[in-house]
């Protein structure tokens, strides 16, 4: 069973269709790669599945159970802008706010919520910048901390939006390795990322979304260039299809 089922999924925006028919599913101890063009729908496919955008038709399940009952296992990293990143609290403090879903409104944390933080810093090897304000972090501190925030919920699937933009490559690395150990450790991963040669060459399978799903697969399974025309809206002759190892 697959840790993330999504299956005929529609979603409406202002009355202008965003996505529609779209299957989807990550297994256990997969790195799955969501890509596509600019306005392709990829950041509203990661909130439907979260239940931040309503869906038109369609259903996702994660762990075999509907989204609505499985939120707590499902962590989620946002994209940098989207944070407030001037709000006046610390490294330890955010992280810890990914607890919320777990500990509840208005109570304190106990010594297990404590416990995760630590070990979500500890990936991502922050624990020593646990007391220093977020607004003075560079601009991989401040993204190391959002998957702090994401894996302190212990989830068994992990969303990530474009989780290496302006990144450094040390950074980057660090992240790639990160997301490699946790699918290992029979984690389900799904991300958006715009570094197509990365997703050809780091993710599992990838899935090429205009919309809807043009193409799935192992990267080797996808090398029809028609494919990436299709999805992308790609010269034939463009010189980023070799790049990508396609003909």
């Amino acid at each position: 069973m697959a840790e993330l089922d999504v299956a005929g999924l529609a979603v409406e925006l202002g009355g202008r269709s965003v996505l529609h028919d779209v299957d989807l599913a990550v297994e256990v101890g997969e790195v799955v790669g969501l890509i596509g063009p600019n306005g392709a729908g990829k950041t509203t496919l990661l909130r439907a599945v979260l239940g931040l955008v309503p869906r038109t038709s369609g259903t996702v399940a994660v762990g075999g159970k509907d989204i609505a009952r499985a939120r707590r296992t499902v962590g989620y990293v946002p994209q940098r802008h989207d944070f407030a990143w001037d709000f006046p609290a610390s490294v330890g403090d955010v992280v810890m706010s990914g607890r919320v879903g777990a500990i509840g409104w208005l109570r304190r944390p106990g010594v297990d919520d404590y416990r995760a933080v630590n070990e979500a810093l500890d990936l991502v090897r922050m624990r020593g910048l646990r007391e220093r304000p977020v607004g003075q972090l560079s601009g991989g501190q401040r993204q190391r901390v959002l998957v702090a925030r994401a894996l302190a919920l212990r989830p068994r699937l992990l969303l990530l939006d474009e989780p290496f933009t302006g990144l450094d490559v040390p950074t980057q690395e660090l992240l790639t390795d990160l997301f490699s150990d946790l699918a290992q450790d029979g984690r389900a991963l799904l991300m958006t990322t715009h570094d197509l040669a990365g997703a050809v060459h780091g993710c599992d399978r990838l899935y090429l979304v205009n919309r809807t799903v043009v193409a799935s697969g192992r990267p080797e399974e996808l090398r029809d260039a028609k494919l990436w025309v299709r999805a992308f809206g790609f010269r034939s002759d463009s010189p980023l299809l070799g790049v990508l190892g396609v003909a």
